[in-house]
């Protein structure tokens, strides 16, 4: 009978006959290490035995309960335990259109996994969320749809394949014949590889784990997961290339054509063209938006010549111009490498082809005529241009941003004292920041709310740059790059992430973000609260205006000492000055944490409120905190209560948090 073949009709609809290979079955779309199975050489279709011999008319399966589950055999769907694409036989409940392939109908996950080698924590079946795997399993650091393992103490999140196989599949064969290396049978290894290797995976790349296979007559390796669910042959993505893709599984060194950059292994080729590109730049996606750019980008396959000259818009590297990237169709010449436009601490993750791209109105006001505008803050009156600044009127401050309106050009209300910078009413009311993947809006805090700037971590209650719980105040959400400074007047600054910390020109203190500069081994660095330093301040201990020094060297500089608090200054860290009367300020006792508040408003914490105050009287008070005189020029008083004052932040959240003592 079986050298006529076997009849499984609701499978396949040809006799097939017995047969033993490792490759992956037509019917659950895996590869297993004991593939006893049946084939059909007309349509080149193989079946593992345990697919075809334990069929039931229904079954009842833990993962679904309440519901029995009936065969089908049709292609198409996904399997809702692991996600993976059904090839032809599975399970369904008609009710609920729960589906479940041959392979998780017969060894169900558990819902608990405790012994997982690699992971300290108890592992959860997550069987609600079906959650997409962003940041990627932290086993195998792919994506991946399906129910997934997850750790409640370090929220990893870990495919079921990854970290669990029955008993019965984990009976690996000693020798299997595999479709990538058919030269030889791959034999199983366990421990550590040989030393001739280089301990990778031939096709993935990744560092093999104490169980692998290999052929030492071609030092050919092959991790588990990639004898188990290996890449296709072949494949027809018109996302990545016009024409057929051919996996090469050998070391090859070659230059990725979607990316630009090397690779040492198995890429896909086209044989038509010469094509090469990473496994794992065939997901690259095709139109997106970058925090670096105020446009949509668009994947090219080649930049072409009009990018010859052109630099990265996030690392600011070169562009091979000769191959893919992203491009700026509005914008000549703007151009990003894949690696780069893809990076998670620059793209969302959202894929926009296909999706309209919906034209918004950013500008923050409408002009009037040459010297009005009616801003979108301020719409109950008119805004009238004021060139030549105030000379330093305290009172008279800039509703954005907060800061005196000094000597600066600015907007003021014919009507009432709204007044703006010219730069903060020039501020969009939509745009994209370096710090932040999505699009922020300008938000103009009409109850004077208190937020920290997630940018310089200042308190302030002016105007700020918002989306959901992200906040900066307007003046580190305005930084856009180039970012010139006249601290640094000879190259420009940019936001480039590392993984260090650096230290701040300005301040000399570390700062977790920071604008550097790229040229050479110049090393010019400043945290957002340096670039955001006002470059003139007034300050009563002084009839003039100070400037921001930006330090001096050290053979020139002699003692100076802060005429706020006076302690002595450091020369090397920047203070500020009026050089007739040599006085030098530190900059925190200059702004403080309170130089960001409108004075005369109110502010609210731990369920009181507080008055701004300018401290400009004869007679200082002193805090009800740290018991000292308020020496900062903008001081908290107790609403209704003018003997409790606080000359800081600080010491007013540290009074009603602590006690008084």
């Amino acid at each position: 009978m079986e050298s006529e073949g076997v009849l499984l009709p609701l499978i396949h609809e040809h006799p097939m006959m017995p047969w033993n290979d490792l490759r992956r079955g037509d019917c659950c779309g895996r590869y297993v290490s004991q593939s006893d199975g049946y084939y059909c050489k007309l349509c080149d279709f193989f079946l593992h035995k345990e697919c075809g011999d334990d069929i039931s008319d229904f079954i009842d399966h833990p993962s679904h309960p309440g519901h029995t589950l009936q065969p089908r055999s049709d292609p198409g769907n996904f399997c809702n335990l692991c996600g993976l694409a059904i090839l032809n036989l599975y399970y369904r409940c008609e009710m609920c259109d729960f589906d479940v392939d041959p392979y998780c109908a017969k060894y169900p996950p558990p819902d608990f996994i405790d012994n997982f080698e690699r992971h300290p924590h108890k592992l959860t079946l997550d069987k609600e969320r079906m959650k997409f795997l962003i940041d990627g399993c932290s086993e195998c650091k792919k994506d991946n749809d399906g129910f997934s393992y997850e750790c409640d103490e370090c929220y990893e999140s870990f495919h079921v394949d990854c970290v669990w196989h029955p008993t019965e599949v984990l009976n690996y064969s000693p020798e299997v014949n595999h479709p990538y290396h058919s030269l030889h049978p791959l034999k199983l290894l366990t421990g550590e590889p040989p030393e001739y290797s280089d301990g990778k995976c031939r096709i993935c790349g990744e560092m093999v784990d104490r169980n692998f296979y290999h052929c030492s007559s071609c030092n050919f390796t092959l991790d588990l997961p990639c004898v188990l669910h290996p890449p296709p042959q072949a494949l027809v993505d018109l996302k990545a290339h016009d024409h057929q893709l051919t996996l090469l599984p050998r070391l090859d060194s070659f230059t990725c054509n979607a990316c630009g950059l090397k690779g040492d292994r198995s890429p896909y080729a086209c044989f038509d063209c010469g094509f090469m590109i990473h496994q794992d730049c065939l997901g690259l996606p095709r139109v997106i938006n970058i925090n670096r750019h105020d446009h949509r980008v668009s994947r090219t396959s080649v930049l072409g010549d009009a990018a010859m000259n052109s630099v990265c818009g996030v690392c600011r590297k070169k562009v091979d111009w000769t191959c893919g990237g992203f491009s700026c169709k509005r914008c000549p010449g703007y151009v990003v490498h894949s690696k780069c436009a893809t990076r998670k601490d620059v793209w969302n993750g959202e894929e926009l082809e296909g999706v309209p791209e919906e034209e918004e109105d950013i500008e923050p006001y409408v002009v009037i005529d040459d010297n009005t505008i009616q801003h979108f803050s301020h719409k109950e009156h008119y805004l009238r241009f004021n060139e030549n600044g105030v000379l330093y009127e305290d009172t008279k401050r800039c509703s954005a941003c907060t800061h005196p309106i000094g000597l600066q050009s600015f907007y003021s209300c014919v009507n009432c004292d709204f007044s703006l910078h010219q730069n903060c009413a020039e501020c969009p009311k939509r745009r994209r920041h370096v710090l932040h993947n999505e699009r922020l809006t300008l938000v103009t805090n009409k109850d004077l709310e208190v937020f920290s700037c997630d940018a310089c971590y200042r308190r302030s209650n002016g105007f700020m740059y918002k989306d959901e719980d992200k906040e900066f105040d307007v003046l580190c959400g305005s930084i856009s790059e180039p970012f010139f400074h006249p601290s640094h007047p000879q190259h420009p600054l940019y936001y480039i992430p590392t993984e260090e910390v650096e230290i701040c020109n300005g301040c000399n203190r570390r700062e977790s973000h920071v604008l550097r500069c790229i040229e050479g081994d110049c090393g010019f660095a400043l945290g957002f609260k340096c670039a955001t330093l006002p470059q003139v301040v007034k300050n009563r201990v002084d009839d003039h205006p100070l400037s921001l020094c930006y330090g001096e060297e050290e053979e020139a500089s002699g003692k100076y000492w802060c005429d706020i608090c006076e302690k002595e200054t450091d020369s090397k860290e920047w203070f500020y000055t009026c050089k007739d009367q040599r006085a030098s300020l530190h900059t925190r006792c200059v702004l403080r944490d309170l130089a960001r508040f409108m004075p005369r408003s109110v502010v609210k914490f731990q369920n009181r409120s507080f008055e701004v105050v300018l401290n400009k009287s004869v007679t200082r008070p002193f805090c009800s905190k740290c018991k000292s005189r308020c020496i900062y020029p903008i001081i908290l008083k107790l609403l209704g209560i003018s003997e409790t004052s606080f000359c800081s932040f600080e010491c007013a959240f540290l009074f009603y948090w602590f006690g008084e003592k």
